[in-house]
């Protein structure tokens, strides 16, 4: 565990992409910190690098160049088996199209992290149960994803996220396939969430949702463009 506090910190994070014979930077030198019980917006223009940001952070890529610490651990150092164990244990993902099974139970989607961490029957059901009531879907355990609305599904998304208690939330555009009263109602469970010490870090196009996090982290090009904290610039760099 880091001894600062820092969940996570990237020095010099490049992503290069080949196709044929074309060379795509995504990245071109990212550097920066998150910590413990921080609640952070990234933005920027559509091919800015945002996701592929996102993705680096959540072990689902790794850097072309550059070093990536979670936790205090080096993620270039980690195999296959601890990679994904990193994925099911200490981050929960959220995506804007909700990626929940269509033919399972909304409780079958949330127990779904639990199986794959092992976890036995009685301690999933408990769980699982859990993180429902907890986003206020408890009584819609039974019904299929196909039977709920947008921000219903997203609230799906959220209690299986939280499945394994995970230290750090990775929301990307959670609300961009939701109305805006849905969408706040998503945000407003991410401020309960970050309140009781996650990390959580979401990408979105919507600067009210970006205006109620700690920071806003904006990039442009491959590159953080400037930071803003509490409303104020801190820092700009371009």
């Amino acid at each position: 565990m880091s001894s600062n506090g820092t969940l996570i910190s990237m020095k010099d994070i490049t992503k290069v992409y080949q196709s044929g014979k074309i060379y795509v930077e995504a990245l071109r030198g990212v550097s920066l910190d998150i910590k413990r019980g921080e609640f952070v917006a990234i933005i920027g223009p559509s091919g800015s690098g945002k996701s592929t940001l996102m993705n680096i952070m959540g072990c689902l890529d790794m850097p072309s160049a550059g070093s990536y610490d979670l936790d205090g651990h080096p993620v270039a150092e980690m195999n296959i088996n601890q990679l994904s164990s990193i994925r099911n244990q200490k981050i929960g993902f959220i995506f804007q199209n909700f990626n929940l099974l269509p033919y399972a139970t909304t409780f079958e989607n949330v127990e779904l992290p639990l199986i794959f961490a092992g976890k036995p029957g009685v301690v999933r059901h408990k769980k699982a149960m859990e993180c429902l009531e907890r986003v206020g879907l408890a009584d819609w355990a039974e019904h299929k994803p196909t039977e709920l609305s947008g921000g219903q599904m997203q609230r799906v998304a959220i209690a299986r996220s939280l499945a394994n208690d995970p230290d750090i939330i990775l929301a990307d555009e959670p609300t961009g396939n939701l109305d805006s009263k849905s969408g706040s109602e998503i945000i407003d469970i991410f401020e309960e969430l970050n309140a009781t010490g996650r990390s959580v870090v979401t990408i979105t196009h919507d600067m009210t949702i970006a205006a109620r996090c700690h920071r806003i982290i904006k990039i442009k090009d491959g590159l953080i463009e400037s930071e803003t904290r509490n409303g104020s610039n801190k820092s700009a760099i371009s």
